[in-house]
Order: structure tokens, then C-alpha cells, then sequence
């Protein structure tokens, strides 16, 4: 069998070829009739589970939508040779479960799910292969993605953020505990108060840290780079109770102040 844009199985004498075939990649954003659902949730903590999608996650504008998450999900898939592609939901006690299915000798699939918290609620994120932002948190919020960048904006609870491959950046944060780090990308923080707190770092990257500059504020900065340079320029005393720490294996680091 040649010839290109041709593609063949060959099972117990069974020959299935499909001529003049193209694939182009799946795009969740072409899911013009996104589905949408709501979810009791009785606690305060809310734990998500996802094994192949983009996350966004932000907080509930009022209070009516106390005791659900809502979520809203978008999909498009394409399978030549093997099952047909399906996405999945279900919640279980705290544990919201995202899960896609998508195999065959030709598939392609995406998927992106945009989930509404109830306010007060302290969130966990477990992502396997996925973009993750969020917005907007006031409660501790913890972020891990395998695959993927994670992006957090306006949030002033305990951060946890993690990227095995990806960028982690947290800006506008009003935090005073924050943890970051990544193996493969950049760390950017921008904090909004006097951190008591801040621990970053990247395996193969930069790392940048803007800290408040503040009358009579100063800062106990470590730093260390294997192959980079460093820049500390905001205040600096080894007994300061604000605690900062920016390394890398191979990149800038730079923590400096910020408006």
C-alpha cells in the first residue's frame, strides 16, 4: 500500500485504508455549543482532578451560587481508526473528575473546561496534560499541571503552583505564602503586599520576583543560579522575618521592586 496521505491497518487479514486523508489539529474553541453543568458541593475544600484539558478557574461573583460549582465545558475530537472520542464529568464527595478519552491509530482531541467557584472555598488542581489559570482566590490554592503553564492573577490566599513542563507566574497577588517552581520554564511573581514568605524555583529557566518596596521594609533574599547572572535590588537584611527565595539551574535571577 503507497501513496501519501494514505493510512492502513492490518488485523487478521482485515485491510482498512483511508485515502487523501489530512489531519488538522482539534481545537476546543471550535466547540461553538459548549455543554454546561452544576455540581453540589457540601464542604469547603473542592479538589480537581484532570487528565487532559485546559483549567480556568475563577470565583463566583455573589453568593447565590453557594454549595455548586458550575463548569462549563468545550470539546472537539477526531478519531479515523478507533473508538469514538468522549469526555467525561463527575463529582464525588470534594473531588470534581475531568476525564477524555481519546485513542486510535488517527486521533485528535481537545478539550477546555472553565469551572466557577463558590466563594470561601479552598482549591487543589491536578492537571495531567493542560494550561491552568486562575483568578480571583481568596483561599489557598493549590495548582499542579504535568504538561502545561500555570497562570494565577488577583489571588491573596496561600499559593502552591507546579509545572513539571510549563511557566508558572502569579501576578497581582495579595498572598503572603507563596511556593512556585517549575522544571522546564520561567517563575514570574508580582506581589501587591510584604510577602512573610516567598519560595521559587525553576530547573531550566529565569526567575523574576517583584516585591512592594515599603518605608522601613526590607527583605532576606537567597539566591542561586548555576549558569546565569543575578540582580537583587530591593532592600536587604539578613534578619528580616520576610523571607525570599529564587533559584535556578540554569537562568536570570532577578527580584526587584514593584509598584
Amino acid at each position: 500500500m503507497g501513496g501519501r496521505g494514505r493510512v492502513g491497518v492490518v488485523a487478521g487479514g482485515v485491510v482498512v485504508a483511508a485515502l487523501g486523508l489530512s489531519a488538522c489539529g482539534a481545537s476546543a474553541g471550535d466547540d461553538k455549543e459548549p455543554e454546561h453543568r452544576a455540581f453540589a458541593l457540601h464542604g469547603r475544600t473542592l479538589t480537581v482532578d484532570s487528565d487532559d484539558s485546559a483549567l480556568e478557574l475563577v470565583v463566583a461573583d455573589s453568593d447565590t451560587a453557594k454549595g455548586k460549582v458550575e463548569v462549563t465545558r468545550w470539546f472537539d475530537g477526531h478519531v479515523v481508526v478507533g473508538g469514538d472520542p468522549k469526555v467525561t464529568w463527575a463529582m464525588k464527595d470534594d473531588r470534581l473528575t475531568l476525564r477524555m478519552k481519546c485513542s486510535g491509530m488517527v486521533a485528535d482531541c481537545s478539550a477546555k473546561h472553565r469551572i466557577v467557584v463558590p466563594r470561601g472555598v479552598a482549591v487543589t488542581v491536578r492537571d495531567g496534560d493542560g494550561r491552568v489559570t486562575a483568578d480571583g482566590f481568596k483561599e489557598a490554592l493549590r495548582i499542579r499541571t504535568s504538561d502545561g503553564s500555570v497562570r494565577v492573577t488577583g489571588s491573596s490566599g496561600p499559593l502552591e503552583l507546579n509545572s513539571a513542563d510549563g511557566s508558572v507566574s502569579a501576578l497581582r497577588i495579595g498572598s503572603r505564602q507563596v511556593h512556585a517552581s517549575t522544571q522546564d520554564g520561567s517563575v514570574r511573581l508580582e506581589l501587591a503586599v510584604v510577602p512573610d514568605l516567598v519560595e521559587s524555583r525553576s530547573q531550566d529557566g529565569s526567575v523574576t520576583i517583584g516585591l512592594p518596596a515599603r518605608a522601613g521594609t526590607a527583605y532576606r533574599v537567597t539566591t542561586k543560579t548555576g549558569d546565569g547572572s543575578v540582580d537583587v535590588s530591593v532592600p536587604r537584611d539578613k534578619g528580616s522575618s520576610h523571607v525570599v527565595s529564587a533559584r535556578t539551574s540554569d537562568g536570570k535571577v532577578t527580584v526587584r521592586t514593584v509598584n
